[in-house]
């Protein structure tokens, strides 16, 4: 019998309601991950600044490389630690970067990671954000050749197998910003976040996650406890780093015959929110025989449910009861037949 393999998806900047802050879908997924032989998501969902929570069957796939993956035009391969590669941004303040390179240094000495010498890009960023009108955020870089030559210098000079970026993101004082750390808003680094790493990972075919660089935010009594990881010290490096430590690497050639590769044809389950079913990698799922279960009470600030594009889901109300579909699943049990109005057979004419 094959692993029990479940993919969950919380799109990023999109303002969920639980995943759309800084590590708050990390419950989800060890909750899920004990109840499955293999987990698949992505940076944001493990990601909580410096707190983490590494799991042995869960894999931590960026989410372009995780796109491919659904598309089946990639395979993952697990492994046991890649060297992680730290590329800066230009643009940060020196006592910044130090910051920044002396929790790098804590990750070596306190966690055993395997770590490259640094390299700072050849240019600042020059990270811009930006707010599309459904609310969700996005962002620009000004320099992505000089994200791709550092990136290009840690593989071939320091034989990096996977890439951590720390760009200097603007500091930001505005409403959005107040209302993310008060539970209300969408986080606005994240869609910008999102572009640095797809181009690394499209480029080089290797794991790839990003940290920004922010000046600590005054004290603020009000945060909502989903926020609040993102106010601990002066960097977000820490869970990049142990994510990138055990990311699996990509197959993107023929398909690899080896026994611990992993294709989208394995995946059992996508958990995803039910108004965000129109991301890539679920639009792939609904081609195949993944069981798709949407989870209505994670609201995002788009409205993309599944019914208008014709992807078949089980829906359910919160992540609690897709558990209970996952605990069913797994036994071989119907969850259907749990209804005490279990319905009679019907010939089918």
């Amino acid at each position: 019998m094959s692993p029990f393999t479940v993919v969950l998806i919380v799109p990023t900047g999109v303002g969920a309601a639980i995943g759309g802050y800084a590590g708050d879908a990390l419950p989800v997924a060890k909750a899920i991950a004990s109840l499955s032989d293999r987990l698949i998501t992505h940076p944001n969902v493990l990601n909580g600044a410096q707190l983490y929570w590494s799991l042995d069957n869960t894999y931590y796939v960026e989410g372009y490389g995780l796109d491919r993956f659904a598309a089946n035009q990639w395979g993952l391969r697990p492994v046991r630690q890649n060297k992680v590669g730290l590329l800066l941004d230009r643009g940060i303040e020196p006592e910044l970067r130090l910051r920044h390179i002396q929790a790098a240094d804590a990750t070596r000495a306190t966690l055993g990671l395997s770590l490259t010498d640094y390299v700072i890009t050849d240019a600042p960023l020059e990270v811009e954000l930006r707010t599309a009108d459904s609310g969700a955020s996005w962002g620009t870089i000004g320099n992505p050749g000089s994200l791709l030559r550092g990136a290009e210098k840690l593989i071939k000079q320091g034989g990096a197998e996977a890439i951590a970026v720390v760009a200097r993101f603007p500091d930001d004082q505005s409403t959005e910003l107040q209302n993310y750390r008060h539970g209300e808003g969408v986080d606005h680094l994240a869609g910008a976040e999102a572009v640095i790493s797809h181009l690394i990972v499209r480029h080089f075919q290797i794991p790839a996650a990003h940290a920004p660089a922010l000046q600590p935010l005054a004290v603020d009594a009000g945060v909502h406890p989903r926020a609040a990881a993102e106010e601990l010290g002066y960097t977000f490096l820490p869970c990049v780093l142990v994510g990138l430590s055990r990311a699996p690497q990509f197959i993107t050639e023929a398909k690899s015959l080896t026994t611990d590769s992993i294709w989208a044809e394995s995946v059992d389950v996508a958990i995803v929110p039910y108004s965000a079913c129109g991301g890539s990698g679920i639009l792939s799922f609904s081609n195949t025989q993944t069981e798709i279960i949407a989870v209505t009470n994670n609201s995002t600030h788009i409205q993309v449910p599944p019914e208008p594009l014709g992807i078949k889901v089980t829906k359910v109300n919160s992540y609690l009861e897709a558990l209970g579909v996952l605990v069913t699943r797994r036994a071989g049990v119907d969850y259907r037949v749990l209804d005490p109005n279990l319905s009679s057979l019907r010939c089918i004419v």
